[in-house]
């Protein structure tokens, strides 16, 4: 997994959480993240498990809605 400052991590299996990534502490963009959780804006360093996702900035999921299919 990789990712870059301004993509959406979105977490869960059945309950999901999207957050939005405010800093990658490394340079090749391999976890943790700093993020920044959409739902309440608290912040966290986040290390995520095998059901997260990367959602790319540029990418129409990325405006933080989920689709009810997924909800």
């Amino acid at each position: 997994m990789r990712a870059q400052v301004g993509d959406r991590l979105l977490v869960g299996h059945g309950q999901h959480r999207i957050g939005l990534i405010v800093d990658v502490p490394r340079p090749d963009g391999q976890p943790p993240y700093i993020v920044k959780w959409l739902s309440d804006g608290h912040m966290a360093m986040v290390f995520p498990d095998q059901y997260a996702r990367v959602i790319p900035a540029g990418h129409p999921a990325g405006t933080g809605l989920i689709p009810r299919e997924i909800a």
